[in-house]
């Protein structure tokens, strides 16, 4: 008796078809009902049709089975898995790095230092002029300089007494010129004598000093210098002389020639 119970449970489970199309109805009409959906956020609304669809047909297998293996020893099939879902999230946008190159700033180490000028009275550029009133000049190198050292003299000669004088001979700096003298055959007690660096040359300056004269004549300024090894050029060098009388002030200036 029980067998014949069990075989017509088993063929009425096996002959069952569900009714797909009412279950699927069910849950539309669930998911369109404003109240539930307020209430409790829908699981299905994130979900395709397709899936929702798959997920029914898989309950109502699962149900006809756990109907078969309720009626007594017929061994229930296990429950198939629901379709995998795809996410529909959005995905989001990448983070965008500005990559635009900061402008150029100059580097700014506070005001630079203001130059001053060694002389109010610079060589004019380019040219020269060896006498003006009662002023001669002549510049040359010392036969005596070598690959190694040498030797800018000035010739400075005057046919009045000088009140005021300044001789600058400037040396320019073409590798390896230091100072190494400097002479006047006028008294040293009659000058201040100062030599430094400036605009790229060695300057040699000879100042008379207050309440002293020049007299009438002859007069030679010498600066001595090492440099850098080789034939050295002097086209750069130049000399400027301002002197005053109790008449009037003259100005000379000019280069130097190479040794004879």
């Amino acid at each position: 008796m029980n067998e014949e119970i069990n075989r017509r449970l088993r063929e009425a489970a096996e002959a069952h078809e569900p009714n797909r199309p009412r279950i699927l109805a069910r849950v539309e009409r669930g998911m369109a009902d404003p109240v539930v959906r307020h209430r409790t956020p829908s699981i299905a609304r994130s979900w395709p049709r397709a899936a929702i669809v798959g997920l029914v047909a898989a309950a109502t297998l699962a149900t006809g089975g756990l109907a078969v293996a309720a009626i007594g020893g017929v061994p229930s099939l296990p429950a198939a898995a629901p379709p995998a879902v795809a996410s529909t999230s959005p995905v989001p946008s990448p983070t965008v790095t500005s990559t635009s190159t900061p402008s150029a700033r100059a580097t700014s180490t506070g005001r630079a230092p203001a130059t001053t000028a060694p002389s109010s009275r610079s060589t004019p550029s380019g040219g020269s002029r060896l006498q003006d009133g009662p002023l001669r000049s002549q510049g040359s190198i010392d036969v005596h300089s070598n690959l190694y050292w040498a030797q800018n003299d000035l010739i400075l000669k005057t046919t009045e007494q000088l009140t005021s004088l300044t001789v600058e001979l400037r040396i320019a700096q073409t590798g390896g010129v230091q100072k190494t003298g400097n002479w006047q055959t006028l008294s040293s007690d009659d000058f201040t004598v100062t030599v430094q660096e400036s605009g790229g040359a060695l300057l040699y300056r000879w100042t008379l000093k207050p309440g002293h004269t020049v007299p009438a004549g002859e007069h030679e300024f010498a600066a001595q210098y090492n440099h850098a090894p080789g034939i050295r050029k002097i086209k750069r060098d130049t000399y400027h002389v301002h002197a005053q009388t109790p008449r009037a002030s003259s100005e000379v200036w000019g280069g130097f020639t190479p040794p004879r």
